[in-house]
């Protein structure tokens, strides 16, 4: 909180120092106007007198074409202002005022780090063509009944939508059925329990299922919906483990007698997989943290070829809890490959590896002055790299945006996926001495850099256009979605737009009624120029006449 506060606090002392500088500037020269026109050796009185005059002979067409003017000039600044936005999508009023008036002032840029890095390499080349808003299962998604469920009671919200728990009851039909159910009474009988909507129906016919036989897919339904805490969590999967052991054995007997044989024990894998995963995820939440790792290794390499449950997700958020971090960087060279899809736990892991390096003696005013070393400089490429793939993650990890309880269902590169990768990575990030310092002070820079619109990509395949729609539909309605690449529009761009109207308003008002806007003006210009007038008689009152005199030369 305390660096977004600061973030801000910068942004604010630009906009003022922005805003003075243009009334200071406008006040500049009008006074000059005034000089010139008045240069006349006079004393101050005799000034005030000719200032009246003068404003008394002005014509409404005078103020007709002062206000035409400004509104011209302002929206011609406008106009460039949001051209310049469009394209590099920043205000060059800000830019300027960044790169040239706050090291004036004493101020540093914080994104000054990010100005080297645009190279790409042969990146275009390797992106990916992957379908659009494809969602993926969480990989750390928690349990129903021992922590969602529980949010429930507290708070009286519900953190899973109905599409998100619709997409888990059609991934329990496809991993924990099959054809051959109907063979088996208690087997049939869950096949019913994972379609039913009601969680207390499901609930009764695990309980029916078990009094028949020992069947490992309803100790899972009880262990996930009806375990109010971990331990007893961890104790149904314990008895599902033992039960879908011994279906595992004997149909790895019977897989090659026959198609349905094999579907049998494609099904029986997976009830196994997840059954370990599962427990090696208690594990972690019990604290048993070595424990887990284990669990996790052992089951990647019993089962090499299931990728798709991401089990090595689970094993980096392990592994950085433990501060293994030599094996989370041998994890990730064997994960973080081309070939391979990537995920907000890939990418940003290896950026925190990176600023691990040089965080912790980081600074932002050093860096601006001698400039990046080598490691800094890799350390902010994989920033941007990871910014890139997902930019909703750096709010969520400077707790800028408030997080919730993750879906279980997340949509790669969308604000799902960023919400269940800082739930569990947040405070990994903090325990690195800096880290989150770093990721501050880069990347806004490197969102700026990101490829706008979203046809282009850079180190990516270009970012879907649907995302905002599908996280909408995965996370809860009061969460305020984030949406990219909806970049906000600086203060100047607001500024000018409102300077613009004001004075097009002022010179449809003048056009419209010359003579009344003349005795404002002249209102105006009189209450203006009264605080300088009281001090001007003070000082004349003060100063010698002869001396008072020769300045007015001046």
């Amino acid at each position: 909180m305390a660096e977004a506060a600061g973030g801000f606090l910068e942004q604010l002392k630009s906009c003022i120092v922005w805003s003075w500088t243009y009334l200071w500037t406008v006040w500049f020269f009008i006074v000059l106007f005034l000089v010139y026109i008045l240069r006349v050796p006079l004393k101050l009185s005799d000034n005030l007198s000719t200032v009246s005059m003068f404003l008394n002979t002005l014509t409404p067409k005078f103020y007709v074409a002062l206000t035409g003017t400004s509104s011209l000039i302002s929206g011609l600044i406008l106009i460039f202002e949001w051209w310049y936005f469009r394209k590099y999508g920043t205000s060059f009023i800000e830019q300027v005022s960044v790169s040239h008036l706050r090291p004036l002032l004493g101020g540093v840029d914080n994104n000054s780090s990010n100005n080297s890095n645009s190279s790409n390499g042969d990146s275009d080349s390797n992106r990916q063509s992957v379908s659009e808003c494809k969602v993926w299962r969480n990989p750390l998604n928690l349990f129903r009944g021992a922590e969602y469920n529980r949010y429930t009671w507290v708070t009286g919200r519900e953190p899973l939508t109905y599409y998100d728990m619709n997409l888990s009851a059609q991934d329990h039909q496809t991993f924990f059925t099959c054809d051959s159910d109907h063979l088996r009474p208690a087997d049939a009988i869950m096949q019913k329990a994972w379609r039913e909507r009601n969680p207390q129906a499901r609930i009764s016919a695990a309980h029916e299922a078990l009094e028949i036989n020992e069947c490992a897919t309803a100790y899972i339904l009880l262990a996930e919906e009806e375990a109010t805490t971990i331990a007893e969590a961890e104790k149904l999967f314990k008895q599902a483990l033992k039960a879908g052991d011994g279906c595992y054995r004997r149909s790895q007997q019977l897989q090659h007698h026959g198609s349905q044989y094999e579907a049998q024990h494609r099904r029986d894998t997976n009830v196994l997989v997840y059954i370990k995963r599962r427990l090696a995820m208690c594990a972690r939440r019990l604290g048993r943290t070595r424990e887990a790792v284990k669990m996790m290794r052992d089951l990647m390499k019993e089962f090499p070829l299931l990728s798709m449950f991401n089990i090595h997700e689970n094993l980096l958020e392990a592994l950085l809890e433990l501060q293994a971090y030599a094996d989370v960087q041998a994890v990730l060279a064997k994960y973080d490959d081309i070939s391979l899809p990537k995920s907000a736990t890939i990418c940003y892991t290896a950026a925190l590896l990176k600023a691990r390096a040089v965080s912790d003696k980081f600074s932002p005013e050093a860096a601006s002055r001698r400039g990046l070393s080598t490691a800094e400089m890799n350390a902010v490429e994989a920033i941007h790299r990871a910014v890139e793939f997902n930019p909703h993650v750096p709010k969520y990890l400077l707790e800028m945006k408030s997080l919730i309880l993750p879906p279980e269902h997340i949509l790669k590169r969308g604000d799902s996926e960023a919400i269940a990768y800082a739930f569990f990575h947040l405070a990994h990030w903090k325990r690195v001495e800096g880290a989150l310092n770093l990721l501050h002070c880069t990347w806004e820079g490197t969102f700026r850099m990101i490829p706008y619109p979203l046809e282009k990509g850079h180190l990516f395949y270009p970012y879907p256009i649907c995302t905002e729609t599908a996280d909408r539909e995965l996370l809860p309605s009061f969460h305020e979605v984030s949406v990219y690449p909806k970049k906000e529009l600086p203060f100047f761009i607001l500024f000018t737009a409102g300077l613009c109207s004001f004075t097009a308003m002022l010179a449809l008002l003048t056009h419209q009624f010359p003579e009344l806007m003349g005795v404002f003006a002249k209102a105006f210009l009189s209450t203006l120029f009264a605080p300088l007038n009281f001090v001007m008689e003070k000082v004349e009152s003060i100063l010698p006449s002869s001396l008072w005199h020769q300045l007015t030369r001046i």
